[in-house]
């Protein structure tokens, strides 16, 4: 095989290959792995989901701006390890960059949809979620402790049962579940006087919830019409390594099978887009220009396509690693500059229209 024949330049050329090579590997998996339904200029394409054209009527772009309010360990130093037991005890410093990006982002025209773990409900003062309900951003479920919905075993559950298992004793991982997920819904008609719109699953699953039709019968029954769960997988860089050509490559292809599509059962996925501030910040150890590239790639295809963007991010750590808001300016900059082509969305507007097809 023919190449570069200087030696750093054959590196990164055989690196390119390898990512390209890597990119049809993970379209390929995902494809089968989730078997959702594609549809591009109205043609669909599916292998055995109920089809439904990602297009929204007016052929935009629908580019919505997603915020898990929750701790985030390695943030703000990397040593921070302890919020794996205290993911809703939200500091200050998350609270008021939540209240910031909603403010900026309903001043744009757009809401932000934002998913509460059910323990920042306990919490003193709540006035400022409230203060984002009142705005008319919407607030989704996600669960009490931050627990893994694919846990085969208690001990899989949360870090938090681990230390304390007396607080789960005698339950099965599906009373816990669904426990977790009733709770939520509870503290936040309770402390703020919201209805949860929508559940987003503590971590992504690169499968979603193919194969577990219990799981999406459990949602179903306590009144969720739309999951976020599936988090493409996708191809990422070695730590402090800018990324090449070809991963930002991976991204837009991931992003582009990473598409909303009804599972059999009825419940719709909405999965997030890549990249994720975790997979970029604390996996990538990114710099924020590169973050903001794969942003403006992935989004760019978006609208090209009159596709579906989800922005995952988390104010624990985007607003350490972002704290004068340019991930999110740059989002309704790309929607304003795209005009009819893209509009700011909530994730339940999606869901409305896979429902509607």
């Amino acid at each position: 095989m023919n190449g570069p024949k200087d030696t750093s330049t054959r590196r990164r050329w055989l690196q390119s290959l390898a990512f390209g090579s890597l990119s049809a590997l993970v379209a390929e998996r995902i494809t089968k792995a989730t078997s959702y339904a594609l549809a591009v200029d109205g043609a669909a394409v599916g292998t055995g989901q109920t089809k439904g054209s990602l297009r929204s009527p007016r052929s935009r772009a629908s580019i919505a701006i997603t915020l898990d309010l929750e701790m985030s360990r390695n943030f703000p130093r990397r040593s921070d390890t302890h919020w794996d037991y205290e993911k809703g005890n939200l500091d200050a410093a998350s609270r008021d960059y939540s209240t910031e990006a909603a403010r900026r982002v309903h001043a744009r025209g757009g809401r932000i949809h934002f998913f509460c773990v059910g323990r920042v409900l306990e919490q003193a003062d709540v006035s400022w979620l409230q203060q984002i309900a009142e705005q008319g951003h919407p607030i989704g479920n996600h669960t009490y402790d931050h627990v893994n919905l694919l846990a085969k075993q208690l001990s899989e559950l949360q870090y938090r049962f681990q230390r304390a298992p007396w607080l789960i004793e005698g339950q099965t991982v599906e009373q816990v579940l669904e426990e977790n997920i009733r709770l939520t819904t509870l503290a936040l008609q309770q402390r703020v006087n919201v209805t949860n719109t929508g559940f987003r699953t503590p971590g992504g699953f690169s499968t979603g919830l193919s194969g577990r039709e219990d799981l999406q019968q459990l949602l179903l029954t306590l009144g969720f019409p739309w999951v976020s769960s599936l988090y493409p997988s996708h191809a990422m860089t070695e730590p402090k390594q800018q990324p090449m050509e070809a991963v930002f490559q991976n991204l837009v292809q991931a992003a582009g099978t990473a598409q909303p599509f009804r599972y059999p059962s009825g419940l719709i996925e909405i999965p997030m887009s890549p990249v994720s501030d975790i997979g970029a910040f604390r996996n990538g150890q990114w710099e924020l220009d590169w973050f903001l590239e794969a942003i403006r790639r992935v989004m760019e295809w978006t609208i090209a396509n009159g596709a579906v963007f989800d922005f995952l991010a988390h104010p624990s750590c985007l607003g350490v690693m972002d704290p004068d808001f340019r991930a999110i300016d740059l989002i309704c900059d790309l929607v304003e500059k795209a005009e009819a082509s893209a509009e700011l969305v909530t994730l339940d507007q999606i869901a409305n229209r896979v429902a509607e097809r």
